[in-house]
């Protein structure tokens, strides 16, 4: 499993995390704030994409993950 494919994993794990425990009308509901964690996930992949920097892709080289190339 390469880099890329790890990122888009976590990014959509932390998503729908942070989704269920911030949305009113989930039954994991603790805090309307776990919402900025969305938006905080949702920005950097937004920046990502138009710099190519990642802090999780270098922590994944640190540990000798190869990205796809």
């Amino acid at each position: 499993m390469n880099a890329e494919r790890i990122v888009r994993i976590v990014a959509g794990f932390f998503i729908l995390l942070s989704l269920s425990l911030g949305v009113q009308a989930s039954p994991l509901f603790v805090s309307e704030y776990f919402l900025f964690f969305t938006a905080f996930v949702g920005l950097n992949l937004f920046q990502s994409g138009f710099t190519q920097i990642c802090p999780l892709n270098s922590i994944l080289a640190k540990f000798g993950i190869k990205g796809s190339c």
